[in-house]
């Protein structure tokens, strides 16, 4: 146990409850209309992002709680910044519903496989999603100076993240599918873990 929490307490895990800790901050000046400041937040929050995968990667420090918790934060971190936007009139609703579904049915289907004892990683395909996501809510910031410029690439690039995130939800019912809705063998020891490594 004690062995378990040693590394469960790691530099990328701290990492990554500490971009969970900045969500409220980034919120907050949002809607005290302090954008440039809820710009920087927001940045500092997803290089966390960048840093603890690549920390847990070089040196060997992937957890199942950062398997967790990592895309978790991620997944609070751009939809309460669209959510956010969406309520300053910047970001479209009918975008932050489509994402808010795909991230419920997500959510569902890891409740169910971590009720099965499988903890999958995120996919390529989502963290190409999040990348696109975080770009586009970066530039949403700017969404004056574009939209004067007769170029709204803040909208192009959210709808294409928006997509993608979409497809990674296909990609993530098909690659688990037979995980989700295999049927549990009463004389079975269990569902043993997947190793969650990107393919």
């Amino acid at each position: 146990m004690q062995k378990e929490k040693q590394r469960i307490l790691n530099l990328p895990n701290a990492l990554t409850i500490l971009r969970l800790l900045l969500i409220p901050v980034f919120v907050l000046l949002i809607f005290r209309d302090q954008m440039m400041w809820a710009l920087a937040v927001f940045v500092l929050a997803s290089l966390t992002d960048v840093l603890d995968g690549w920390i847990a990667r070089k040196y060997s420090l992937i957890t199942d709680f950062g398997k967790l918790a990592d895309p978790l934060a991620d997944k609070l971190m751009v939809l309460s910044v669209m959510v956010s936007l969406g309520m300053k009139g910047i970001a479209p609703w009918s975008a932050i519903l489509i994402l808010f579904i795909k991230e419920a049915l997500m959510m569902l289907g890891g409740l169910l496989l971590l009720r099965r004892k499988v903890v999958v990683s995120a996919l390529p395909a989502g963290k190409a999603a999040q990348f696109i996501m975080v770009l586009a809510l970066g530039l949403c910031f700017f969404h004056g100076q574009l939209n004067r410029l007769g170029a709204p690439v803040h909208l192009w690039s959210l709808w294409l993240g928006v997509a993608l995130a979409v497809y990674s939800l296909v990609f993530y019912v098909r690659r688990n599918s037979p995980l989700l809705f295999k049927q549990s063998d009463p004389d079975s020891p269990g569902d043993m873990p997947v190793n969650g490594k990107e393919e």
